[in-house]
């Protein structure tokens, strides 16, 4: 279950959303264009993989991407898997 002191941030200088764990930073990078984020790679410390961090990351940025009025682009593997297994977030999907 995430944790909801944790949340996902768009740091826009580095093009990508973050999720700070424990002293470490889970993130996914996108490319923005002018109706939607391609969120390009997905990654998470090895030390905290299998935790369901990722998900958490993904869920967070598309809330923020929902919030803003943009679209998201799978350009990810995980996030294609993510959203196959998340059909709730199709209104989110481009």
């Amino acid at each position: 279950m995430p944790d909801p002191s944790r949340r996902v941030r768009d740091n826009t200088a580095l093009n990508r959303y973050e999720l700070d764990i424990d002293s470490a930073v889970a993130f996914a990078n996108y490319r923005r264009t002018a109706t939607a984020d391609i969120i390009t790679h997905t990654e998470t410390p090895r030390a905290l993989r299998g935790r369901g961090i990722a998900s958490e990351l993904i869920k967070g940025a598309l809330g923020l991407i929902r919030a803003d009025g943009r679209k998201v682009v799978a350009g990810c593997s995980f996030v294609v898997d993510y959203l196959e297994r998340h059909p709730e977030e199709a209104d989110v999907a481009s």
